[in-house]
């Protein structure tokens, strides 16, 4: 089991990617935390991982609350001892024309997406630092860290700005052995993205077929979604790498869509 002993707080994982990360990382032998808005499904995931013989806890968490990450934190570290490895997945997708944004929708987008990133950030770091036994702080970030796309301002804005936030950490943490980096997904076909295909076949003016085929789904190699397992997997490996070498990096999963 790769991670043994370990226990990992992942936001946003009472379903998609974030729940998969889950039940893999519980798999190796991870303590995990599952925090949601959604507390039932939170409770819900947990228990599906502690009746596979897992270990696994439901925190309600609202990310961009200050108080809410911080004692939420707190309980994972007062159940399981310790925080070892974050994974900041929470996220919602907001799809329209830039002048289209009202300034509450935008900050909305910003405030999940960064200030979260930030608040669990903080709190992970303050339990790790005072352990000095290391650590793996994972931002979820997209193809959009690198690549603009239409109708996704705020989104782009967000996934652009955890490089800066997990390259900053790694720099800081380095020293004492805590590693940061950012996954960037292609289309992971979850919920958020199936929201989308209605949306933007509405914006553009085409089928959702050619949402898909056109604008999804154009620029991979093989006309293939990344899935929810290819992300997890990714996850399992950044978290089991224990040294510096890597560290400060985005790594792209989406079947060719980005190269580096």
């Amino acid at each position: 089991m790769q991670l043994k002993g370990k226990v990992a707080l992942i936001t946003g994982a009472a379903s998609g990617i974030g729940k998969r990360i889950a039940e893999v990382y519980a798999k190796e032998g991870a303590a995990v935390a599952i925090a949601d808005l959604n507390l039932e499904g939170a409770n819900a995931t947990a228990k599906e991982l502690v009746d596979a013989g897992g270990k696994a806890m439901g925190v309600k968490m609202d990310v961009t609350h200050e108080g809410e990450v911080d004692s939420g934190v707190a309980d994972v570290v007062r159940k399981f001892g310790k925080v070892d490895i974050l994974i900041s997945n929470a996220g919602i997708q907001i799809v329209k024309p830039v002048q289209e944004f009202s300034l509450e929708e935008w900050k909305k987008m910003l405030a999940i997406h960064l200030d979260g990133a930030f608040l669990t950030t903080r709190a992970c770091l303050k339990d790790m630092y005072s352990r000095n036994d290391g650590g793996a702080i994972i931002y979820m970030g997209s193809v959009h860290s690198h690549e603009a796309s239409k109708l996704k301002a705020p989104y782009v804005t967000a996934k652009h700005g955890l490089l800066g936030l997990a390259r900053v950490v790694a720099k800081e943490g380095g020293p004492k052995g805590i590693r940061a980096n950012v996954i960037c997904p292609g289309f992971v076909r979850t919920p958020l993205v199936e929201k989308q295909i209605p949306e933007q076949a509405k914006e553009f003016g085409i089928s959702e077929e050619e949402v898909i085929k056109n604008i999804m789904l154009k620029e991979t190699v093989d006309t293939e979604f990344t899935t929810v397992d290819d992300v997890a997997n990714l996850a399992l490996f950044l978290a089991a790498f224990e040294t510096n070498a890597l560290t400060g990096q985005s790594i792209t999963v989406s079947h060719g869509w980005h190269m580096q």
